[in-house]
C-alpha cells in the first residue's frame, strides 16, 4: 500500500470511528429505538449522505456497534481471568465479568441483546456483519478455552460434553441471568430476596453442573 493509499485508509477509518462515536453516545443517552441517522450525521458533524456512505442503513451501523460491544466484552473476559489457575474459577469469573459488563455498560448489553434477536439476513452477510459476528466467535472462544482448561486440570468434569455448545448454554444462562436481575428487582426485594443473593445463587447452580 503507498503512502497515499495508507493516508486514505487512516482518514476513512477515522471518519469511521467518528460515525460509531456519535452513535454509540446517543445510543447511551436515548436507546437505541430513538437514535435516527440524522441524529448521528449531526452529533459526528459530518453529512447524512458520508454517513450512509459507510453504513448503509442504521441496521448496518448497529452491527459496527455490536462489534465495539464485543471487543470490549472479549478484553473483560480475558481480564477475568487472568492469575485464576483452575477452569472452573476461571469460568466463575468470566460470568461475573459478565455481570459488571452489563451493569456499567447497559448500551453495550442492550446492543449484544438485539443483536442475539436478530434473526440474520438471508444470503451473504454483509462486511459490518461479517465482522460482528467475527467479533462474537471470539467472545465465545475465551470460554470454550477455559472450560477446556478446567476439564484438563480435573477442575470441570470430563463428561460436560461439547464444550463450544457448553460455552453456548452458559452464554445463554448468563444472559438470562442478567436480564432477571435488572427487570425483576422489585419483585424480588418484595419477596425479600436481594439481588445479589439471587445471582450468587444462580452462580452456585451452574457451577456445580460442571464440577466432577
Amino acid at each position: 500500500m503507498t503512502y497515499i493509499a495508507e493516508r486514505r485508509q487512516e482518514e476513512r477509518d477515522r471518519r469511521r470511528n467518528e460515525i460509531v462515536d456519535a452513535a454509540e453516545a446517543l445510543y447511551a443517552e436515548v436507546g437505541w429505538d430513538a437514535v435516527t441517522m440524522d441524529q448521528v450525521a449531526r452529533r459526528a458533524r459530518l453529512s447524512r449522505a458520508l454517513v450512509y456512505v459507510y453504513f448503509h442503513d442504521k441496521a448496518d451501523l448497529h452491527f459496527a456497534l455490536v462489534e465495539r460491544s464485543l471487543e470490549e466484552l472479549r478484553r473483560r473476559f480475558e481480564a477475568a481471568r487472568e492469575g485464576k489457575a483452575r477452569g472452573i474459577d476461571q469460568v466463575e469469573a468470566i460470568g461475573r465479568a459478565y455481570l459488571e459488563f452489563a451493569r456499567e455498560l447497559p448500551h453495550y448489553f442492550d446492543a449484544c441483546a438485539r443483536y442475539q434477536a436478530h434473526a440474520g439476513a438471508d444470503g451473504t452477510p454483509q462486511p459490518n456483519e461479517c465482522a460482528c459476528m467475527g467479533a462474537g466467535h471470539r467472545v465465545h472462544e475465551v470460554i470454550v478455552d477455559s472450560l477446556g482448561r478446567g476439564v484438563a486440570d480435573g477442575s470441570i468434569r470430563a463428561d460436560v460434553g461439547n464444550l463450544y455448545v457448553t460455552a453456548l448454554a452458559l452464554w445463554a444462562f448468563s444472559h438470562g441471568l442478567i436480564q432477571i436481575a435488572s427487570t425483576k428487582v422489585g419483585q424480588m426485594a418484595h419477596q425479600g430476596i436481594p439481588v445479589q443473593a439471587f445471582v450468587d445463587h444462580a452462580f452456585t447452580m451452574a457451577l456445580r453442573t460442571l464440577q466432577p
